[in-house]
């Protein structure tokens, strides 16, 4: 019986290299990537998503960008749903999945398993006593998409509710799946960060935002998150371009805390630099 492709998955924090290493070792051991990234689902959207290029998209086949309209709700269990079909037909032609991206909620919802629920009065009722801003923060710790109202009440506590998670079938990954996850030094990562900030700004991230905002209205649920609403101030003169880097460069560091926190509470995943990542991935699929 032919031996099943292990499940190699590839997070960390954003800007930490992620990208360049999958298509690398998807490149030399035959892969596909499949992008776990609550951003990179939504078409038309790719300067402010860091999206993968046309070209890096020609060297390695790429599965779940592009995949919903920016004014389309899409949830983790959509999420789940398609990335494990991708797995299973990457699989299938004999190639090796990569699962790659910095949503922590996506990557675990395929690592371990989850199963969902349509609702939960009793916790529905608890999440209807936070006020606003603290239902926006436990939507930014938990990396999922804001509404398309998002200082509407109810609506915040639809995004956390739906789906929402029940149980795990696991703890930890089956033995076919392995976790590695980038370690980078602080200082190198905010050097990324910064650099590639102002790359979106040099790429014409304001065109791309004009342009999704006048099809899909500014209330669209891709657009009320990431770099876009600080575009918008930007074009509607509140902030200058140097301030609007600025402030993307702190949302992106504040988003590092938060990917890093959820990360640190899984004893499975193998913390690696990029170096080190390459090697361990190349000798744990030497024999495949």
């Amino acid at each position: 019986m032919e031996a099943v492709a292990p499940l190699i998955v590839i997070t960390g924090p954003t800007a930490s290299g992620k990208t360049g290493l999958a298509l690398s070792l998807a490149e030399r051991h035959g892969g596909e990537i499949v992008c776990a990234d609550s951003r990179t689902v939504y078409a038309g959207l790719d300067v402010g998503t860091a999206k993968p290029t046309v070209e890096e998209r020609a060297r390695v086949p790429h599965h779940l960008l592009d995949v919903a309209r920016p004014d389309e709700r899409f949830t983790v269990h959509d999420f789940q749903t398609r990335a494990l079909h991708a797995i299973a037909d990457i699989r299938n032609r004999g190639k090796v999945p990569f699962l790659v991206g910095g949503t922590g909620l996506y990557v675990d919802s395929v690592v371990l398993g989850y199963e969902f629920t349509e609702d939960n009065l009793p916790e529905r009722v608890k999440l209807s006593q936070f006020s606003i801003e603290q239902l926006h923060q436990m939507i930014k710790e938990q990396q999922l998409p804001f509404p398309e109202n998002n200082m509407n009440k109810r609506h915040l506590v639809h995004a956390l509710l739906h789906p929402r998670t029940e149980t795990r079938h696991r703890n930890i990954p089956d033995e076919n799946t392995y976790v590695v996850a980038i370690a980078t030094d602080k200082i190198d990562l905010f050097h990324r960060i910064s650099t590639r900030a102002q790359d979106m700004f040099t790429a014409d991230i304001v065109g791309e935002t004009k342009r999704a905002a006048k099809i899909f209205g500014w209330d669209c649920g891709a657009l009320t998150g990431n770099i876009y609403p600080i575009v918008r101030q930007m074009i509607e003169g509140q902030v200058s371009r140097e301030e609007a880097v600025e402030q993307f460069i702190l949302r992106d560091r504040q988003l590092v805390k938060r990917q890093l926190t959820w990360l640190k509470r899984h004893d499975y995943i193998h913390w690696k630099t990029l170096t080190e990542a390459e090697s361990f991935i190349d000798a744990l699929l030497a024999s495949y």
